[in-house]
């Protein structure tokens, strides 16, 4: 599973050419996050929804994702301001081109660039706006949750792409362990590195690619093992998936 690809589509690719992802037998599960920060957010999204539709990937939505949605589905500035305060504007140059803001940013031009969005692919915003926002299967809840709540499922959606503080530091009491991006690991053990929490109810596994570390993607075997796969920022790979 990998998440927080956040635009990093050539560092994407590379992983699941060194992991050797096969589609034929591997179940791929992405937790979110696909757009903003880094540069090819509009190729991602095309990569995953065919992922999705072919290989039955399990896709989840992060709240970059979210962001997206609101600011493209709606013409308010507070949802404007949002998504561009935190990476949406190289999710805008990834549609349009960089020539577009040759001579910086101008609302007028943003509004602009929001249009030609929802009219060339409102497919792009129907599809994320439709990801669920958690997968459960045997072993592994896939999400950030409230360990709180007596029933985990009653987190709110807020919660469920936005928690942190309240969610590793605390125990989930579940007899399930909780796989979840968001957080870069890097601020949970001071390493880029998958964190597997001491108390072994939570695996994180955000290594922060857009912002210059890696991008993770972790294996589970079919004895239950895990098995850390990493590219580094700027890494390619020249037999890419």
């Amino acid at each position: 599973m990998v998440s927080d690809i956040h635009g990093c589509h050539d560092e994407f690719n590379c992983i699941l050419s060194k992991s050797k992802y096969d589609p034929t037998s591997d179940q791929l599960i992405l937790i979110g996050d696909y757009v903003d920060r880094g540069l090819k957010s509009k190729h991602v999204i095309e990569q995953v929804m065919g992922f999705k539709n072919i290989h039955n990937t399990i896709v989840l939505k992060g709240n970059h994702d979210d962001m997206m949605v609101a600011a493209l589905k709606h013409d308010d500035e507070a949802y404007d301001a949002q998504w561009l305060n935190n990476g949406g504007f190289t999710t805008l140059i990834s549609y349009i081109g960089g020539d577009y803001f040759e001579e910086g940013f101008e609302w007028d031009k943003y509004i602009e660039v929001k249009e030609y969005i929802r009219k060339h692919y409102q497919h792009h915003i129907d599809f994320l706006d439709s990801l669920p926002l958690y997968y459960e299967d045997d072993h592994h809840i896939y999400a950030g949750i409230n360990p709180l709540l007596n029933n985990w499922k009653n987190t709110s959606n807020d919660d469920f792409i936005w928690i942190r503080e309240q969610f590793f530091r605390n125990n989930t009491g579940l007899g399930k362990k909780v796989i979840f991006g968001h957080t870069p690991a890097i601020h949970l053990h001071g390493s880029a590195d998958i964190w597997f929490d001491s108390k072994e109810d939570k695996i994180g596994i955000d290594g922060a690619c857009a912002y210059g570390k890696q991008l993770n993607l972790l294996e589970i075997t079919e004895e239950g093992l895990y098995i850390q796969h990493s590219v580094q920022k700027g890494e390619l790979d020249e037999n890419q998936y």
